[in-house]
């Protein structure tokens, strides 16, 4: 499988993400980390199954919550571009 590297807003916009659920709920911080993970597993399975939405970026809309997986692919590793909420400008990104 590809290896996956997060750009360092990326990662840490999920993670604030992932705390801010949990403080609404018991584990749903978990439960928010580990959609993001199987929509990069699913990712990882099938870098080209997503569309592309600019250039060579694609997204990748995560099933429970409502955000996008923002990824780059390149020769030897999936760069994760941001961990988007979907209320939030669609085009903040694209600046890294």
């Amino acid at each position: 499988m590809t290896p996956v590297k997060f750009h360092p807003e990326a990662d840490a916009e999920m993670m604030e993400a992932a705390v801010f659920y949990e403080t609404q709920q018991l584990d749903l911080g978990k439960r928010f980390l580990s959609e993001v993970q199987h929509s990069l597993s699913l990712i990882q399975i099938n870098t080209t199954l997503y569309p592309i939405i600019h250039d060579d970026v694609r997204r990748c809309i995560t099933k429970t919550f409502p955000f996008n997986v923002i990824y780059r692919i390149a020769p030897r590793q999936i760069t994760i571009i941001a961990v988007m909420h979907q209320s939030r400008d669609p085009n903040y990104w694209k600046n890294r």
